[in-house]
C-alpha cells in the first residue's frame, strides 16, 4: 500500500487541483442545477432567498414538456439540429472531396474554407442579421435586396421572422462558419488513407466512383460519426448566433437555451435549471454511446 501511493503519490498531486476545480465547478454545479430544477423556485424573493422554495420533485419538468412554448422550442431545436448537421457535412465533404484532387492554390482555398471559424457567432450574427433582413420591395436589404438586383424577387422571404421555418434561416450562418471544419476533417481523412489502397483498386479496374464508395467512403466512416457528433452537439447548444440575429423574446427562433436565459432573467431559477437539465441530459444521450463505443474500439 505505502509502495502503490508513493508511486501514485506524484501523479495525484500533480492532477489534484484540476480534479478538484473539475469536481466542484462542472460536476458541482450540474448537481446543483438538478437540486434548484426540483424546487418551486420560481420569484426574485424566492431566488434572494427572503421567501422559501419547497421541493417539487420533477412538475417542473412535467409541466415545461406539457406546455406549447416549449414544444415549439423543442420542435425548433430539432429543425435547426436537422438542417445544420444535413448542410455542414454536405458542404463540408464537398469542399473536402474537391480539395483532395490536386489544384492549383489549395492553400488559398482552404484558408478560404476555413476563415469564418475565425469568427465569432456573435460577430457573424451581426453581419447576418442585415444580410437576412425581411424587408421587401423598396424597403429590402440584405439578400432580399441582392435577388431584387439579379431579377429573383420571388426568392424573397422574411427568412427568420417565418414562424414556422424561421429557425432554418438561422441555420445558413451557422453551415457558412462551421463548413470549413468539417472540411478539414474530412480532408485529414482523404490525405490519411494510403495510396496504396487507391492504385490496388484502380489495378482491380474499379471506377473512380467505385473507388470512392467502396474503398475511400468506408474509410472515412469513423471521421464522418466524429463530425456528427461534434457538430450535433453544438447545435443543441445553439444559443449566441440566435441572440446576435433575432431576439429572446421572438417566438419564431426561440430554442431551449434561449427559454434557460429568458427564464433566469426573470428570476425564475427552477424553470432554467429544468430547461439546462433537459438539455444536458439530451447531450448525454447524444455523446455518452458515442463515447462508450470509442473506449470498446481502442481497447481493441
Amino acid at each position: 500500500m505505502l509502495k502503490t501511493l508513493r508511486r501514485a503519490g506524484p501523479a495525484l498531486l500533480l492532477l489534484a487541483p484540476s480534479l478538484i476545480l473539475v469536481g466542484v465547478f462542472v460536476y458541482g454545479l450540474i448537481v446543483a442545477n438538478f437540486q434548484t430544477s426540483v424546487t418551486d423556485n420560481h420569484t426574485a424573493a424566492q431566488a434572494t432567498g427572503r421567501e422559501p422554495s419547497v421541493v417539487v420533485w420533477f412538475r417542473n419538468y412535467t409541466d415545461l414538456l406539457a406546455s406549447e412554448a416549449f414544444q415549439h422550442s423543442l420542435a425548433n431545436l430539432v429543425l435547426y439540429t436537422a438542417v445544420f448537421l444535413v448542410g455542414t457535412m454536405v458542404m463540408g465533404f464537398l469542399w473536402a472531396w474537391m480539395l483532395d484532387k490536386p489544384i492549383r492554390g489549395e492553400g488559398i482555398f482552404r484558408s478560404v474554407y476555413l476563415f469564418p471559424m475565425a469568427v465569432s457567432f456573435v460577430a457573424s450574427g451581426v453581419v447576418w442579421r442585415w444580410l437576412l433582413n425581411s424587408n421587401q420591395g423598396e424597403q429590402a436589404s440584405g439578400l432580399n435586396r441582392l435577388f431584387q438586383i439579379v431579377g429573383l424577387d420571388f426568392l424573397q422571404n422574411n427568412w427568420w421572422n417565418n414562424v414556422t421555418f424561421g429557425i432554418t434561416a438561422i441555420a445558413i450562418p451557422a453551415i457558412w462558419q462551421l463548413s470549413g471544419y468539417v472540411m478539414a476533417l474530412f480532408l485529414a481523412g482523404f490525405r490519411g488513407i494510403p495510396e496504396e489502397l487507391r492504385e490496388a483498386a484502380r489495378i482491380d479496374g474499379a471506377s473512380e466512383w467505385k473507388l470512392y464508395r467502396h474503398v475511400l467512403f468506408p474509410q472515412l466512416s469513423p471521421i464522418a460519426l466524429s463530425a456528427l457528433i461534434i457538430i450535433g452537439h453544438m447545435s443543441l447548444k445553439a444559443f449566441d448566433l440566435i441572440m446576435s440575429i433575432s431576439k429572446p423574446a421572438n417566438y419564431q427562433t426561440k430554442v431551449p437555451a434561449v427559454d434557460m436565459y429568458v427564464f433566469k432573467s426573470s428570476f425564475d431559477y427552477a424553470n432554467s435549471a429544468a430547461v439546462g437539465a433537459i438539455l444536458l441530459i439530451i447531450v448525454a444521450v447524444i455523446i455518452v454511446p458515442y463515447l462508450v463505443n470509442l473506449h470498446r474500439q481502442e481497447k481493441r
